[in-house]
């Protein structure tokens, strides 16, 4: 690593990750696996605030679904979290610990399962991973999504 890369490094770090910084994720996304179909939808950042949410069915049926946001956490602005309520529960912050290009990397150490959301996008594809341990074994699941237009449903 040349001194200039790691003094770009340096500054990337100590610099917030904001809502802007995460146009990237905007957009209607959607994964048609294993018989399940699901969407995730992330709004564009306005005001420091991202929204989104997701819908997973299968069968036809609906099996869960997720209402997040990216903010600051604090109302005077800085670095933003993570917050995502599932199935109706109240949200958990992860906070954005780093972000790069179109990659961020989201953590709560305290938190039960999980403990880290990674977003990355290649071209027309959003991976979604949540990694963590449960008991005594460390565990992860992964989405891929493609971008789709709005409300499109997975073929039948």
């Amino acid at each position: 690593m040349t001194l200039s890369t790691f003094a770009a490094a340096l500054i990337l770090q100590s610099s917030p990750v904001t809502a802007d910084q995460l146009s990237w994720m905007s957009g209607y996304w959607l994964s048609c696996e294993d018989g399940r179909e699901v969407s995730e939808t992330w709004s564009d950042p306005r005001g420091g605030l991202m929204l989104g949410t997701s819908l997973t069915l299968e069968g036809g049926r609906l099996t869960g679904f997720e209402s997040s946001r990216i903010s600051p956490q604090s109302p005077a602005g800085g670095n933003v979290s993570y917050f995502a309520g599932v199935n109706g529960a109240p949200p958990v912050a992860f906070a954005a610990k780093e972000a790069s290009g179109t990659r961020v990397v989201f953590e709560n150490a305290g938190h039960d399962f999980p403990q880290r959301v990674i977003y990355e996008r290649t071209g027309d594809v959003l991976n979604a991973r949540i990694k963590g341990h449960m008991g005594d074994r460390d565990q992860s699941m992964s989405w891929s999504y493609r971008k789709a237009d709005l409300n499109t449903r997975c073929p039948t």
